[in-house]
């Protein structure tokens, strides 16, 4: 029998053995990992693949972009480049940032990209929507769909857009408690989406629990193509047939009443017209991807877009005086003068006050600065940080090769965060760099340094009914009330997958003296 140290000492050197084999073993593999890929280059092209890291073996970077949220890109960008591989989620994946490149990507749509949606997304929104289809198909059902966000059908919606915001912004001041705004902007996003842009008749009650459904829809679009008792494929099946069953009652009905119908009322009834000038039917099924479709479209990212203007505004006091400036210069400073109605902050919007809309896209296209502020909103804070695509063939990009079948993710946050073409830092926040003299200079550096809403075949048809919504707000908040964080600080931001605070922008809302009010104080 071995004396206690030498027994000791030669467990230790057991165990140092096996960590050591342990070690070689991993390296080993990871060295065998990254030369899998490394082979996998097409050998056809002379070029070399982007530098980057394929990360551990089956893993990638997965783990890694996970825990880092953003600061994983920008720290990959600084260390290799705008364009770098990567390894995430199974999938060998090409990051691509900068102007120049983003504008390779995204004007190669089906020629040498096409876009890419995780398998789940397209069982549950379907296969007759935008997002499924390709080609020639793409481009008629863009053309149809254009028209429910053209310039006549923004003025239809106008002032019911308006009137949901203020309704809303009341409701907010009236609160006796914090508004998680976050949480109230997405609520609001759905009512507007569900009454303006598809005419659906709902009280306040069946709107909460709609909205609830699709929610629980969106939270797992994103998820394993597994259709087994509770999975996320599951549940989001289970979520999509009941939004299915309310709105195709709402849409037999709308068919009903649309063959008598001279313009379309909202954009569920321009897609019905716009097919049928086009000699075609849509089917109910058809209708009814469609309107999720929109509702997808608009809801997190406009949520999402609403509460980053809402925390923005806060932290630059000097915009916000720059805005009533210009509301009063155009005369519109003086809000509606209904007193808040009394909620419990958690009721819904109080009901309208009477007050007549008084703006149209002509009076926001004379609002230059608050145009200004909502377009460096979106720059700073795009709502979604980019958008993936697959590679159809191997091209050139920036010197380096994209090899045919390999993901393509190009960067909408980087790209801002590194136009070189404003006068101002591009990570300060400055509504002035899209005045006259910046136009300008981004006239002559080209438009993909600014993509908040993609570009090319794919670019949100929606982009200019955001940006009316964002102005709406814009202007309601301003001229109705001032706010203030309920919390010791400001939150983090979280970027994956849409942005927004980590605690949902906890404030609290008080009303502007009333017009009366003011009357009186001058007087």
């Amino acid at each position: 029998m071995l004396p206690w140290g030498l027994s000791c000492l030669s467990v230790l050197g057991a165990v140092g053995t096996a960590l050591l084999g342990a070690g070689l073993l991993l390296s080993l593999a990871q060295h065998l990992w990254t030369l899998r890929w490394t082979l996998s280059r097409d050998r056809a092209s002379a070029l070399p693949l982007p530098k980057g890291s394929m990360g551990w073996p089956f893993f990638g970077e997965t783990l890694h972009w996970l825990v880092q949220g953003s600061r994983f890109h920008s720290s990959r960008r600084e260390r290799y480049g705008t364009v770098f591989k990567t390894h995430l989620l199974g999938r060998p994946v090409i990051r691509v940032s900068g102007a120049e490149n983003v504008r390779t990507i995204l004007l190669g749509e089906h020629r040498l990209v096409r876009s890419q949606w995780p398998q789940s997304a397209h069982i549950l929104l379907g296969s007759h929507t935008l997002l499924s289809a390709v080609g020639e198909p793409h481009r008629q059902r863009r053309k149809i769909l254009a028209r429910a966000f053209s310039r006549a059908a923004l003025e239809r919606y106008v002032p019911r857009l308006q009137g949901a915001l203020r309704r809303e912004v009341r409701s907010w001041c009236a609160a006796r408690r914090p508004v998680a705004v976050y949480e109230a902007a997405k609520a609001l996003t759905f009512r507007m989406a569900a009454r303006i842009l598809l005419g659906l008749r709902l009280d306040e009650a069946q709107c909460s629990e709609l909205a609830r459904t699709f929610e629980q829809f969106v939270e797992n679009l994103f998820s394993l193509p597994l259709d087994v008792p509770f999975s996320g494929l599951r549940k989001g099946i289970r979520a999509r047939d009941q939004l299915h069953r309310h709105l195709e009652e709402a849409i037999v009905q709308k068919l009903l009443e649309d063959k008598a119908a001279v313009e379309p009322g909202d954009a569920l009834d321009g897609i019905i017209h716009s097919t049928r000038e086009l000699g075609h039917e849509l089917s109910v099924q058809e209708l009814k991807e469609s309107a999720v479709e929109l509702l997808f479209a608009a809801f997190f990212t406009t949520a999402s877009a609403s509460t980053s203007l809402v925390l923005l505004l806060l932290q630059h006091p000097a915009a916000i005086a720059k805005i009533q400036q210009e509301l009063a210069a155009q005369g519109l400073g003086r809000a509606c003068g209904c007193a808040p109605a009394a909620s419990g902050g958690g009721a819904g919007p109080p009901p309208d006050c009477g007050c007549e809309p008084d703006l149209s896209l002509a009076a926001l296209g004379h609002l230059r600065y608050v145009g200004c502020v909502v377009k460096e909103v979106l720059r700073l804070l795009p709502p979604v940080s980019g958008g993936y695509r697959t590679a159809l063939r191997t091209f050139e990009l920036d010197g380096y090769q994209i090899p045919k079948g390999w993901n393509v993710m190009y960067s909408i946050r980087d790209t801002h965060e590194t136009a070189a073409v404003y006068r101002s830092p591009p990570e300060g926040f400055d509504p002035e760099r899209f005045g006259t003299a910046g136009d300008e200079a981004r006239g002559a550096a080209g438009r993909f340094h600014y993509i908040p809403f993609g570009g090319g075949a794919r670019s949100c048809l929606g982009q200019e009914l955001a940006q009316t919504v964002l102005q709406l707000l814009a202007v309601e908040l301003v001229r109705t009330a001032r706010w203030e964080l309920a919390t010791p600080a400001f939150p983090d931001m979280q970027t994956v997958p849409i942005v927004h605070p980590v605690d949902g922008l906890r404030l609290f809302f008080h009303p502007l003296a009333s017009p009366a009010a003011q009357d009186g104080q001058r007087l």
